[in-house]
Order: structure tokens, then sequence, then C-alpha cells
């Protein structure tokens, strides 16, 4: 597929997106377990899985990557690598997220050229600002609640979310401790989409509740 068409479509895949799974990190067991979690969560109606894997060496997770972008690209699903715009890039992945202490958005885009997607966390209302001027696709706001996946990262709650719906223009993903029966609230407060890992990948059922997510936020929607 020619670049640029390449960049659009998934660019168009992004705004259409409400539900993102971010894959518990599993070490050396990535390659062999996750692809068929991530086929429940896409088969449910995860429009994009991140790879997360910050104890893999560059090799590994470009092979853990390889992995589900067959899985992904069957579904429609982007695949998003966390913190490596290298492995991203090598993958073959839809784009790369990172931190507000990671490789800056700036440096990343450097990298990885325009076909790629950059998103970038955001945990406080001066960097959902400063995002409006960064190279970046789209940001994740949170976390709304304490999670483990992130120690020592304090909550946020939901006036950021509030916020975000306020005043951010790429599209935004409310992230930190959502599950089904805490969602309402984020979405009152004008969150459409959200990222989401244990509510998945910690079910009986990951297909059945990603299924119960997407319809949530699908009840949301603008055209709902």
């Amino acid at each position: 597929m020619p670049s640029r068409e390449l960049q659009v479509k998934r660019r168009e895949r992004l705004a259409q997106a409400r539900l993102y799974f971010v894959c518990p990190e599993l070490g050396e067991a990535a390659e062999a377990r996750l692809p068929e979690l991530v086929r429940a969560a896409v088969a449910g109606g995860a429009d994009i899985v991140q790879l997360r894997e910050k104890e893999l060496d560059e090799d590994r997770l470009v092979a853990a990557a390889r992995a589900l972008a067959p899985v992904c690209d069957q579904a429609g699903a982007l695949l998003i690598v966390n913190d490596s715009p290298l492995a991203a890039l090598e993958a073959g992945a839809d784009g790369v997220h990172v931190g507000q202490d990671d490789t800056a958005p700036a440096a990343a885009r450097e990298l990885v050229g325009p076909e790629l997607l950059i998103g970038l966390s955001t945990h406080a209302p001066a960097e959902i600002d400063a995002a409006e001027a960064a190279p970046v696709d789209y940001i994740a706001v949170g976390p709304v609640h304490e999670t483990p996946t992130k120690p020592g990262r304090p909550a946020v709650g939901i006036e950021l979310v509030r916020y975000a719906a306020q005043h951010a223009h790429a599209p935004f993903f409310a992230i930190g401790g959502l599950h089904a029966d805490n969602l309402a609230p984020v979405l009152q407060a004008g969150a459409r989409r959200a990222v989401v890992l244990r509510a998945i990948s910690d079910a009986p059922d990951p297909e059945a509740a990603a299924r119960e997510l997407r319809g949530r936020l699908d009840a949301h929607a603008p055209d709902a």
C-alpha cells in the first residue's frame, strides 16, 4: 500500500476507534501467549492493541509485535508499540505510544516519519494543552483511578477527563483502572474512548468482556 494511503487509513481507523486494549506484560512468554488474548479482544470490539513489554530487549519486542501484527490486521485493529519507535517501525506496527518521561514526540516523529501514529500519555491540564503543539495523533488522559500498572502515579479523577473533553483537539482516551462497572462517570464527563488492560486480560471470557465494554462506549457515541 502506498505510503500516503496507509497514513490516511491509519488515521481514519483512529478517528473511529473506541476501545483500546493494552496487553499485559508477559515477558518472554509474550510471543506464545499474547496472540490468543489479542484475538479475543479484537473479536470483542477492541479497535487498538498496545504491546507494552518494558523488560524485553529490542529483538524480542520486535518479534512479539510481529506475532500480533497479523492478528490485528485481520480484524482491522491498529497495533501500537509502547515506548520504542524503532521497534514499531521495524515490526510494521501502526504506531508508537510514549509517556511524558519517554522519547519526546518530536524525536519519535523524526524516527518513524509521517506514516506511523504517535500517542502520548497526559496527566495534567498543562500536558493536554502542550500536546496540541506536539506531533501526536492521540492522547491518553489519566490515570482516572489508581492502577497497579502505573505504581506511584496518583489518580487524576474525572475532572481531567472533563478538561480533555472541553479542550483536547486530538482524539483522547480515558485510561486508568477502567472497567464496565465504573465506565459510566467517565463517559458522562465527556470521554468517548477508553483504554483498558485488566478489564479484558483478567476476565474469565476476554472476548465477552471486550464486547460489553465496546457496547457501553458505542452507546455514548455522538451518533448513537
